[in-house]
Order: structure tokens, then sequence, then C-alpha cells
């Protein structure tokens, strides 16, 4: 699916009319470009499905895993900043931290595509529990291997600056799969 950038411009212009301001005017004239560029930028992640994403960042190594301890060795990335938008508001997601982590199955994949993942994944309309979703599946998929967390904490911008103004609420949440759902000194290894 690609971004329409026209249809973006024309709705962001009719936005501006229905806020009661005028869309000709000069610091708005230009304006209906600037956020389709933007949105085409910070929701990149919608033009690709998880299976896509896969493939765009399988990049593993296979050879030489002498290093890597069958099922005793664990591989975590953490802080992984990113920001996102909430599917119900549009509203940001930001000062997220994603913490990607799983134990090798005979391959093991490249650090920085760790990272790349979970900022395509951050560039959809999202909730924060299905980007941990996404980032599990996605990474299943590469590594071959079940035993994959995902833990992610955050700010909404939705519970921050509007509704109820919370602007200290943080939400964490935490994608486990395979042996980090049942062995809790594997998930220990987390913290």
């Amino acid at each position: 699916m690609a971004i329409d950038t026209e249809a973006i411009q024309e709705h962001i212009k009719g936005i501006i009319i229905a806020l009661g301001d005028d869309p000709n005017r000069e610091g708005l004239k230009d304006t209906p470009k600037r956020v389709a560029r933007m949105f085409e930028e910070v929701f990149e992640g919608m033009n690709y499905s998880n299976h896509e994403i896969a493939n765009m960042f399988n990049k593993t190594f296979e050879e030489d895993l002498a290093f890597v301890e069958e099922n005793q060795d664990l591989i975590i990335v953490r802080d992984i900043e990113v920001f996102s938008h909430c599917e119900h508001h549009l509203a940001l997601m930001y000062d997220m931290k994603v913490t990607v982590a799983y134990v090798p199955n005979g391959k093991v994949i490249g650090l920085s595509k760790i990272a790349r993942i979970v900022d395509m994944v951050s560039k959809r309309l999202q909730l924060q529990e299905r980007i941990g979703s996404d980032i599990a599946e996605i990474m299943q998929k590469i590594t071959g291997s079940e035993d994959i967390a995902v833990l992610i904490e955050g700010y909404h911008s939705c519970m921050t600056a509007r509704g109820i103004n919370k602007v200290a609420a943080k939400t964490q949440t935490s994608t486990l799969r395979g042996r980090f759902k049942t062995d809790s000194s594997l998930r220990m290894r987390l913290k």
C-alpha cells in the first residue's frame, strides 16, 4: 500500500478550514505539503507487512557460532529509542524505549537489523502492545527462534497532553514468546 500524499494534503487543508483558519494564509499555505511529507516519513511502516519487513532485514549469521552455547546464550538489545502514533487518537507515543531479547537457534541476526525492525514497526498507526507482538513475530521469522521477548515503555500523549492529563503516566508492555513465558530464570536475565 502506498501512502497517498495528495489525499493527505487535501484532508489537512480541510482540517485547517474545520479549525476555523485560512489554509491560504502565509504561515499555513505550505502546511498540507509539509504534513504529507512528514506522514510519508513517520508512517513508512504502513507500506510493509510483517512478512515484508522480515524479508527486508533478514541478515543472519550462521557460520562460526561456536560462541553460542545451545539454549544458554541470550542476546539482548536494550533502549532502542522510537516513537509511534496511537491508532485511537493519532496521538504521539513518545520517549519509547524498546528492549528485544532472544535465545539464538543456530543463527544470529545483525544487531543493527533489530533496531531497524523496531523502527519500521513503530512507523505505523499502532498500539504499544501490537508493536511488541509485531517485533516478536518478525524476530521469530528471521532467527528461527521461538524464544523472543520484547519489552516496551513509553509515554502516550493521549494520556499526557489531553484527556486525563497525567504527564508522568508511563506505559510498560512485555511480549513473551517461547521459554520467556515459562522460564522465570530466563525472564530475570532481562532485568
